[in-house]
């Protein structure tokens, strides 16, 4: 190796490697196609002349030596995005930038009216939203902050429950006018249901129900949460959803609720080292309480607008 690569180099790498093509990684970090190929003809020179890719009928394909390199990579990439976050305003200014993870039906139907508000009266603050469903690294700063359905398991992390909401079985009004109410579980194998593709579910919320639960079971096979809402609501068939989210549409109708329901546990989380930072410390704060009212809503049981 004759010295370390430039880091626009490694960008090209991982860029190439996330879009299977030069075209595409041109595209990706807004530069032209010729100066990626050449990033990737000086890094495989500067890390001794072997090829990072071959080329294929389905385009750029990494060999072992870029699989090796790309977790290496990508933890460059993490910590060059989290030294540009913390450079962006100093701990006692609330400005700069606070990146967030949740999950998709949290970024969807939890979160905005609470981010929004937190922007109205913070607005130097700018927002990086990260939605997955993954849990993301924040030990080693893949995120801020991040708000999750279950607790969190590492150590060295600020976290703070906020609360429980219920899951459960719900169909809308007019799949039930044409197909009748399960009044049990068993009755369920005769319904239309909405459920998992290639992840399964949790065990957990598995063992509550007394009948197998095997991708057969289901007549729409999705692991998009945020898509078995939309079939939810378009009357597809039936589909545990959240109570809260639920009780605005007054067509959703929640089903077997003596039979079947699981508790969803509300965490904000953020790693411990950014308690003094301010603009961290106020969005944790925030989410905390727009989280609870959140959660509240559902504990009152009554249906929204």
């Amino acid at each position: 190796m004759t010295g370390a690569p430039d880091w626009d180099l490694w960008r090209s790498f991982l860029a190439v490697m996330d879009a299977g093509s030069l075209s595409g990684a041109a595209r990706i970090l807004n530069i032209a196609q010729p100066t990626v190929g050449r990033h990737i003809e000086a890094l495989e020179a500067t890390l001794g002349g072997g090829p990072l890719f071959t080329r294929s009928p389905g385009g750029f394909r990494p060999t072992r030596a870029a699989q090796a390199l790309e977790p290496h990579a990508r933890a460059m990439a993490t910590a060059a995005e989290t030294l540009l976050r913390t450079a962006s305003g100093d701990a006692d200014e609330v400005r700069g930038a606070i990146r967030l993870t949740a999950s998709e039906i949290a970024a969807v139907e939890i979160l905005p009216p609470i981010l929004t508000e937190f922007r109205e009266t913070w607005p130097q603050v700018t927002l990086e939203l990260a939605v997955s469903n993954r849990l993301e690294d924040l030990l080693h700063r893949d995120a801020d902050i991040a708000v999750r359905m279950a607790r969190p398991t590492q150590d060295a992390l600020f976290a703070r429950k906020v609360g429980v909401i219920d899951l459960i079985f719900h169909a809308h009004r007019s799949y039930l006018q044409k197909h009748g109410e399960p009044r049990t579980l068993e009755e369920l194998r005769g319904h239309t249901l909405i459920g998992f593709d290639r992840n399964q579910p949790l065990a957990r919320i598995v063992d509550q129900i007394d009948i197998e639960v095997t991708r057969d079971l289901f007549a729409l096979h999705t692991d998009n949460e945020v898509a078995q809402l939309a079939m939810l609501r378009a009357g597809y068939g039936v589909c545990p959803c959240q109570r809260q989210i639920a009780a605005r549409d007054p067509n959703l109708v929640p089903l077997l609720e003596s039979q079947f329901g699981f508790e969803l546990e509300v965490w904000v989380v953020m790693h411990e080292d950014l308690k003094t930072d301010r603009r961290m410390r106020l969005m944790f704060d925030h989410l905390v309480v727009g989280l609870k009212d959140y959660v509240a809503a559902g504990e009152k049981g009554g249906r929204g607008p």
